[in-house]
């Protein structure tokens, strides 16, 4: 790869380019087991897998799977939060070379028939919970059977104490039908020994399903190849990180593109410990941080956020905590700022999408924290900033445009949507949607959403600069600024706040301060506080739901 403007930014030992191992994350799996048999692989709740038992149950369940009809090529649904089951399943569908497809247990039926149907499963893979739920669509799908799993088959105490953990509503029994089969009958039926590995490096690996905000979902499809080589850049960023011995946080879900990479696929591929945990709030989350003094804390903003509000996580002793990874969304300067001060362990920033298997930036590893920035392209990645208009011309550094992403890790395109594929693809560059732009040590800023930007009088607003000036309020917690329709400018602004535990504040404190910190035309005109923010299952916060709420209710008669 020729030299970019980013790479005078890459850590030590980092290299621009990889020759990859032409492993899947499967084969990835047996090998830790190979080479690390007795570390833990799964710690779920105090409840310990090794490596060789993960790829014990891994080839015990793919042996389930072959016997029940499931073929290469064939889909095979995973609808079930962070517990060992989720990654059990993923890996035997892999090793049979069946294709995974992700899906959102919080969905209603309606867009789970959705994505069942859209994505021709024949097997769905689920919590017991929610197994009449499927049954209830199976008509409307191609799913022939409904593989239901316990949330307490791995716990290593009684399900009594389980409820204060997870909601009660969770343990739900089944009796097993010719339709409806136990995961833990399926597993302890057949023998843990080797199973030949059939995925193949550029087939279809897995579907995961964008999330809809904008229309209707779309199913991204990500080769084996894909998945492995996203592993493969992350893993080259950390040069002085060993295989094996170093433990992380689940807190992304796995059926999320950020969880299935980094609480899935990298630990697996790294031979890492995945503490998980089904309900990331930060309760749970400090609870795991005293008991197993995880090395690293994925999270996306609002979770550092939530524990950086909780007294206990600020009088914690967390120095065993060698560093952050966030996601979804830009940290916030004082949230990166009170992190480090606690701490001392570096924030990274990562940035990409589901298109991007996700990721296509970090913050330097051991290099230079730019708040505000999510870092620089990992190896064999390059991104050009597109004119938003057309997206046929290049802008020059600092400039601000469409982010166009060019890599070895770059999605095959939607499943069975050609037209949406040639939108999104163009000559293998995925056009995120996202605006952004370099500085001039190729660190990328992500200004906002092209579909969010709004325009205001003639201006161009990008809400994401607002929400950072009001994150920085020593009294606000949780803020985000949408466009509303207005007659006069087109558009005009409004941010809903959520304000610290404790504190009280006054729309006119709010405008005040924003009109000390942004352009007149930036700053918003109605403030509005809440008790909470509509988030994404990954803790992201809603800014369409919000805006949509507020033109309903302009559109509502008198």
């Amino acid at each position: 790869m020729e030299e970019k403007l980013w790479h005078k930014s890459y850590a030590e030992g980092v290299p621009w380019s990889i020759d990859y191992e032409e492993l899947t994350v499967s084969e990835g799996l047996t090998r830790s087991a190979r080479e690390f048999p007795d570390q833990v692989a799964l710690n779920y709740m105090g409840k310990k897998i090794t490596y060789k038992q993960l790829d014990g149950m891994v080839n015990s369940f793919a042996r389930a799977l072959s016997d029940l009809g499931v073929k290469k090529g064939d889909k095979v649904a995973t609808i079930m939060p962070n517990i060992p089951q989720m990654i059990i399943a993923n890996m035997a569908a892999f090793r049979i070379g069946a294709v995974v497809v992700l899906n959102n247990p919080l969905y209603t039926e309606r867009e789970l028939q959705y994505q069942l149907d859209d994505s021709d499963s024949i097997i769905a893979i689920t919590l017991t919970l929610l197994v009449p739920r499927i049954e209830k669509i199976m008509p409307e799908t191609k799913v022939k059977k409904i593989i239901g799993c316990q949330i307490n088959t791995y716990l290593p105490f009684p399900k009594k104490q389980l409820f204060p953990l997870v909601r009660k509503a969770m343990y739900r029994k089944i009796e097993p039908t010719d339709k409806v089969l136990r995961f833990e009958d399926l597993i302890r039926k057949y023998p843990s020994t080797p199973v030949e590995e059939k995925g193949k490096w550029e087939e279809l690996s897995t579907i995961i399903y964008t999330g809809g905000t904008t229309g209707v979902s779309k199913g991204v499809m990500l080769s084996h190849k894909n998945i492995s080589v996203n592993v493969q850049q992350f893993a080259a960023w950390f040069p002085d990180l060993d295989r094996g011995g170093i433990s992380l946080v689940g807190t992304f879900p796995v059926f999320h593109a950020a969880g299935f990479t980094a609480c899935q696929n990298f630990f697996c591929w790294q031979a890492w410990e995945h503490c998980m945990i089904p309900r990331p709030d930060p309760a749970g989350v400090i609870e795991i941080l005293k008991k197993d003094k995880p090395d690293y804390l994925p999270g996306v903003p609002t979770i550092f956020v939530g524990l950086l509000a909780e007294p206990e996580f600020r009088e914690m002793d967390l120095s065993f905590i060698k560093g952050f990874f966030s996601g979804a969304a830009p940290l916030a300067a004082d949230t990166i700022r009170d992190l480090k001060e606690l701490t001392g362990a570096t924030i990274l920033e990562v940035y990409g999408q589901t298109e991007t298997s996700p990721i296509a930036t970090v913050t330097p590893w051991g290099g230079v924290i730019k708040p505000g920035t999510v870092g620089i392209p990992v190896p064999d990645t390059d991104i050009k900033i597109m004119d938003i208009e057309t997206g046929e011309n290049e802008l020059p550094r600092g400039e601000v445009g469409e982010i166009a992403i060019y890599g070895p890790q770059n999605m095959m395109g939607y499943y069975k949507k050609p037209e949406e594929t040639a939108e999104a693809l163009r000559n293998g560059w995925v056009y995120t949607s996202d605006i952004g732009f370099f500085d001039e040590d190729g660190y990328l800023s992500v200004v906002d959403r092209k579909k969010d930007m709004i325009i205001a009088g003639g201006y161009n607003i990008y809400p994401v600069e607002i929400d950072n000036v009001l994150f920085d309020h020593p009294k606000i917690l949780e803020a985000c600024a949408v466009g509303v329709p207005d007659e006069y400018r087109g558009e005009t602004l409004k941010a809903f706040i959520v304000t610290k535990e404790g504190e009280t504040l006054t729309a006119e404190e709010v405008i005040a301060y924003c009109k000390e910190n942004l352009a007149p035309y930036k700053v918003p005109k109605d403030i509005e506080f809440a008790d909470e923010l509509p988030k994404s299952v990954v803790g992201k916060i809603l800014r369409r739901e919000l805006r949509d709420q507020e033109i309903a209710k302009q559109e509502k008669p008198e």
